[in-house]
């Protein structure tokens, strides 16, 4: 026997998955739920070791919240009240709530965390694990009803259904085809300060709208951390990087030595990218599903891997490739109608705060209904879309400023 034929017999042997998700973040850990729950065997592939560190500010919001695996507790390193708003250093005012607006994590404690509910729901988890790709054809498949996850070293797992979210690279997502439209840069550092300095930030956050068309800062308090970053369009490497060196010079932290400097890439998908192809699907950052404006992408990732993991329990039902479609496209319309909504009125956000940031600075700070609608997305009472949808004042505001740009 060949080798490539002995590779395939080895494959025709091994047991076959219900689903299989690559990727252990928020996104992945989610759909590994949402399939065990259902009783499913699931496989949870990470090529990282657990927990591992993720450039990201950790803000949880009312959405991300209220899609958390029931009885999941948060591991909170800070409760917010009040958002100090400035534009690029300027104008500065702080705003506050007597309920508390969202929660800080640091994230290895909450992908891990979110890891664990799934093994607890019954998916099995395998870690220092790289694939390589996805087959759906070919000699490592033993059948239409098959999927190859071929990894690094040779092996290849099989399953009825496979969610891609394996993060804003995306092998998975590249074998979907996922077509992106928006890529920005996020620099960031975890800088460890003293006590009085802690005691002054804790339960306040900083949001800084920045020089650069798009960009932002910002500052969350975790304990005796201070998380502070930026984010601009890619592109824009050198500005970027200054525009966080003189941040920090601003708010009296160069003297602290950072315990990490990361930096990622986040990328939203275009309307018509591709959600599936044939029994894979992709989900979170692997889909390019994030907020535009904001780029916030916890909630995306939760919300996304959650239908994610519903959606391929039924495409591990179906026995033939025009039902696999069917369910396929029902796991599409569903993201759309939700996360796609949303989106679309974050890019016009977007372009707005592109254009007019002392505008946006000016409503946010200065018009009561504007910080109510701030306070009501952040603590889940609606979502960016929702708000649109439900209020018409908010509709006509956001098309009249439409009009005037």
């Amino acid at each position: 026997m060949s080798s490539e034929n002995a590779d395939a017999g080895n494959a025709y042997s091994a047991p076959v998955w219900d689903v299989v998700v690559v990727g252990a973040g928020p996104a992945g850990a989610s759909a590994a739920y949402a399939a065990a729950v259902a009783g499913r065997r699931v496989l949870l592939l990470e090529k990282a070791d657990l927990p591992r560190y993720k450039t990201c500010g950790g803000g949880i919001i009312g959405p991300s919240r209220d899609a958390l695996p029931p009885g999941f507790e948060l591991p909170l390193q800070d409760r917010v009240h009040a958002v100090t708003f400035s534009l690029n250093g300027r104008f500065t005012r702080t705003r506050r709530s007597k309920r508390m607006l969202f929660g800080l994590v640091n994230r290895p404690e909450f992908d891990a965390g979110l890891v664990e509910q799934a093994q607890k729901a019954g998916a099995e988890v395998r870690t220092g694990v790289t694939v390589s790709r996805v087959e759906q054809h070919g000699t490592a498949v033993p059948d239409r009803r098959t999927v190859a996850v071929v990894l690094a070293d040779g092996e290849v797992v099989l399953a009825r259904a496979v969610v891609g979210a394996d993060g804003s690279a995306s092998r998975i997502g590249a074998h979907v085809g996922v077509k992106l439209d928006q890529v920005d840069l996020g620099l960031e550092v975890e800088i460890p300060v003293p006590e009085t300095v802690a005691e002054d930030w804790a339960g306040r956050v900083l949001i800084d709208w920045g020089p650069m068309p798009g960009s932002y800062g910002w500052v969350f308090p975790k304990g005796d951390t201070l998380t502070v970053g930026v984010i601009s369009a890619r592109g824009e490497g050198s500005a970027t990087k200054r525009y966080l060196e003189d941040f920090i010079a601003r708010l009296g932290l160069a003297g602290f030595e950072p315990a990490i400097s990361s930096g990622h890439l986040t990328r939203c998908r275009s309307d018509d990218s591709p959600l599936s192809r044939g029994r894979v699907l992709v989900c979170g950052d692997a889909a390019g599903l994030l907020e535009p404006w904001t780029r916030e992408g916890i909630s995306f990732a939760l919300r996304s891997g959650r239908l994610a993991g519903e959606w391929a329990v039924r495409i591990a039902e179906a026995n033939d490739a025009v039902d696999a479609r069917r369910q396929a496209l029902n796991y599409a319309f569903a993201i759309k109608a939700g996360l796609g909504v949303e989106m679309a009125v974050g890019r016009r956000m977007l372009a707005l705060f592109e254009k007019r940031p002392g505008l946006l600075h000016a409503t946010i700070t200065g018009f009561r209904p504007a910080w109510r609608a701030f306070t009501d997305i952040t603590r889940g009472v609606t979502t960016l879309g929702g708000l649109v949808r439900s209020s018409s004042v908010a509709r006509r505001a956001i098309d009249a400023l439409d009009r005037r740009l």
